[in-house]
């Protein structure tokens, strides 16, 4: 039994077209649908079936068929269903189409959901989850990328029904389970797939023999009670139940039991009876409430009117009076067409929750948004493997202080239809903006691309920050830069020049930067060059009357580092010059300081043997052009003169 299922059709306004009945199976079809619109899917899956056996489906049997299997969350089994209801009509619906490409995802055929995606994106243009796919088209890199933060490890609470919704509670661990374990909830069976009622649950998961048991009869009914947090001195709890209050079960004008919210007080050492909290409605469904790091503001999922999706996140103040301010939605960056559900607030005042409308893995996934110095929350970033899989995963919750945690799935491998799941974060997850970084190494005279080329990023200050290999296509992958920052690539490669590429990344979340390089052909090197020319360095400038190296000084010189590397045996005189516009002795003083400090740089920075370099200042005694002492010349004439050359003396 998966009560989460139950909750998001609850969360939902069903829009249920007419079936074309066939006169021979009028009432067995008219049934079905009866079924269908009571929510009792497991019945209405068993007629559909059998009335499609004997040869009397249609696209809308198809895709009522489908939703049974999908809001049990078995999405695998949904996949031919909805294949079938989408083949078979001209005008299927978009929300149809985001389900089919979560089935798809399910099984790992992420190119044909994202196929998918892409024409559910031409239909509707302004449907948040196609635009986010469409922007984000390299989200399975970005999901990797975040993986392999969080390692799973073994818990003991999990029965071979449904065991979901973790929450904190001193040193005992209180979730939400179907188990039958004696007494009235246990025997009743709930038409949505034939599986007994939720209760809260409370155990001590540090003993691996403690045995759950059920955390109090006033917090539990004959009914579902689900997703609990408590207060952190534990006086208080927030939980979620059916519309049953007092022993009245209430509906809503379709007839439709909704979810609300309640709280309980710790009175005389018991729970006291629950209250419902005022923006409860017999309309729509108010459920899975979280708290924030100050205890002064519920976050909480809700359709209620002005919701986009079929399940938005809301917060709410709680004043200091113990009442309750008005619901505000958390906005449309966090909120989509599809569900957002089951939030929780860390700590450090960050926000997970599950959601199937931002891009991910398949069925749930699980986000965090972190939040700003003004309280609201940033872009949502999905937590990667191992917590996200192809099925749903959902009901997070970490505690900061030692990065412990739980969360829910209904993955393969586990002991029931919901499994509780323990893990310990190693890393934090990446929540800046940062950008993809990739590229391709080419021949710049053949175009051919070049493989096993090394390659170097280089932060603003020119540290080497991260190098790579080129990969037997050119391509190459240095994972994430963050946002507006400034960067180079330097790539070398055997019998090529090395090559430098600087760039300033962009403001845009989650785009790609792509960077290609070229490399020219390795030049023969001859005795008497001038590696300046050779490898159009820009001029090495200095501040006036220094001899410090600038750091735009320093990427040159980084490129002539290269080379000598490059070419083990090449030997080079350092040549210094200025221009006439000083005195000679001062001219050659300052030329000969610079020259010093250009040698340094090479031999410390660069790691050059000294043996391997010579050099001098010359002044202003080797000018290239008349512009001497007492000739009146442009200033770009004298830019000539200003140089340094790198002479090449035994290569």
């Amino acid at each position: 039994m998966n009560y989460r299922k139950h909750t998001f059709l609850l969360l939902m306004s069903l829009q249920l077209a007419a079936v074309s009945l066939y006169a021979q199976d009028n009432g067995t079809i008219a049934k079905a649908n009866e079924k269908y619109e009571d929510l009792a899917y497991i019945d209405s899956r068993e007629v559909y079936l059998k009335v499609i056996d004997r040869g009397y489906g249609n696209p809308e049997i198809y895709r009522q068929l489908a939703d049974s299997y999908y809001f049990n969350a078995e999405l695998p089994e949904a996949l031919s269903w909805y294949d079938a209801y989408i083949q078979g009509t001209d005008n299927p619906d978009i929300e149809y189409i985001f389900r089919y490409a979560q089935c798809l995802k399910s099984v790992g055929s992420y190119d044909a959901a994202n196929e998918l995606m892409g024409k559910m994106y031409q239909m509707s243009g302004s449907d948040s989850r196609a635009e986010l796919y469409i922007n984000e088209k390299n989200y399975l890199d970005l999901i990797e990328l975040q993986s392999g933060r969080f390692e799973l490890q073994p818990t003991t609470v999990n029965s071979s029904y449904s065991d979901f919704a973790p929450s904190f509670y001193g040193g005992q661990l209180v979730f939400a389970s179907n188990r039958p374990s004696g007494g009235r909830a246990s025997r009743l069976i709930h038409d949505w797939n034939d599986q007994p009622f939720l209760d809260l649950y409370m155990v001590q998961p540090s003993e691996d023999d403690s045995e759950p048991k059920r955390i109090s009869k006033r917090l539990n009914s004959k009914y579902h009670e689900s997703t609990a947090i408590f207060t952190k001195d534990g006086q208080r709890v927030y939980f979620t139940r059916n519309n049953y209050t007092q022993s009245n079960y209430k509906s809503d004008s379709d007839g439709t039991n909704r979810l609300k919210l309640y709280y309980s007080d710790i009175q005389n050492g018991k729970w006291s009876e629950p209250k419902e909290v005022p923006f409860n409605s017999d309309e729509y469904s108010v459920a899975h409430p979280a708290l924030s790091a100050d205890e002064k503001t519920l976050i909480f999922a809700s359709d209620m009117p002005g919701t986009v999706g079929l399940s938005d996140l809301y917060k709410v103040d709680i004043n200091g009076d113990g009442s309750f301010g008005e619901p505000e939605s958390l906005g449309l960056k966090l909120n989509t067409e599809g569900r957002e559900t089951f939030p929780f607030i860390d700590g450090d005042g960050n926000l997970y929750f599950a959601s199937d409308g931002h891009l991910g893995l398949g069925g749930l996934d699980i986000f965090i948004a972190e939040v700003k110095s003004d309280g609201s929350f940033g872009e949502p970033f999905n937590l990667g493997e191992p917590v996200n899989s192809s099925l749903d995963d959902f009901t997070f919750i970490v505690n900061s202080n030692n990065d412990l945690g739980y969360f829910a799935s209904n993955r393969d491998g586990g002991m029931g239809s919901d499994d509780i799941y323990s893990f310990k974060r190693v890393n934090k997850p990446l929540m800046n903006c940062f950008q993809l970084l990739s590229g391709e190494v080419w021949d710049s005279e053949s175009n051919e691309r070049l493989a096993e080329a090394k390659l170097l990023l280089l932060d603003e200050n020119n540290n080497v920050i991260a190098e790579t290999v080129s990969a037997v296509d050119g391509s190459f992958d240095f994972d994430v830069v963050d946002c507006q920052k400034a960067y180079a690539i330097r790539a070398s490669k055997v019998n090529y020049d090395p090559s430098q590429e600087s760039f300033v990344t962009g403001s845009d979340f989650n785009i790609p930067v792509k960077q290609g390089i070229y490399l020219k052909p390795k030049l023969k090197l001859e005795v008497g060059q001038d590696l300046a020319k050779i490898l159009e360095l820009n001029p090495i400038y200095f501040d006036y009357d220094k001899s410090n190296i600038r750091p735009d000084a320093a990427a040159e010189l980084e490129k002539v580092i290269a080379v000598m590397k490059q070419y083990p045996t090449l030997k080079i005189d350092v040549r210094s010059h200025t221009d006439s516009r000083a005195p000679d002795a001062y001219n050659l003083k300052l030329s000969q300081r610079r020259n010093v400090s250009t040698l340094k740089y090479l031999m410390e920075q660069g790691g050059i043997d000294p043996s391997r370099i010579t050099g001098r200042g010359y002044g202003e005694t080797q000018l290239l052009n008349a512009c001497a002492n007492g000739i009146e010349c442009p200033d770009e004439l004298h830019q000539l003169n200003r140089r340094s050359e790198f002479i090449i003396v035994e290569k």
